[in-house]
């Protein structure tokens, strides 16, 4: 994995989506094909040889990353998505966020029966939507051993919420 400064492609804005609140914009990564392909790459290499079978990923930012990786890794994209967007049959789980209450669904169809599935979103905070959605896959018939987020924010202590699954990131941010 080359070394590449993904820092300085990431805003920092603060006060949104409410005051307190610092945003970590995830656009400016999208917005540079170096900085997207670079994502890309390191996560190819991290789960090479993994024993993944599927990458499930959160709604929206979280299928900007999985879906090239999916393709690369050749695995299925299994979509996690707020209540009502998914059609056909799904199941829920409402949670609680820094900010506000909310709901995802899944088609449990789509999860493969006891495979180990990669857990994905763009940035981990307090890990409330990453556990609700691995309650979601865990219902459905498989197992998340790992979470990727392409940003960490440990101070916020997500490792409490997500007990014995092992969580990478490519940066994180301290004291945020």
């Amino acid at each position: 994995m080359a070394d590449f400064d993904l820092d300085r492609c990431i805003r920092k804005i603060p006060d949104f989506p409410k005051k307190g609140i610092l945003f970590y914009d995830i656009t400016g990564i999208l917005a540079n094909p170096q900085a997207l392909t670079h994502c890309i790459d390191a996560m190819v290499e991290l789960y090479r040889g993994s024993t993944i079978k599927a990458v499930a990923a959160i709604e929206a930012r979280g299928f900007l990353f999985a879906a090239p990786f999916a393709l690369r890794m050749n695995i299925p994209l299994i979509l996690i998505r707020k209540k009502g967007k998914l059609p056909g049959k799904v199941i829920g789980k409402k949670f609680s966020l820094e900010y506000t209450e909310s709901e995802i669904e899944i088609q449990p169809d789509d999860v493969p029966a006891g495979a180990d599935l990669l857990l994905l979103d763009d940035l981990i905070a307090t890990g409330g939507t990453l556990s609700a959605a691995k309650e979601l896959i865990e219902k459905a018939g498989a197992q998340v051993p790992e979470i990727f987020g392409v940003i960490g924010l440990p101070s916020l202590h997500y490792e409490k919420v997500l007990p014995g699954v092992r969580i990478r990131t490519l940066i994180q941010y301290e004291g945020e």
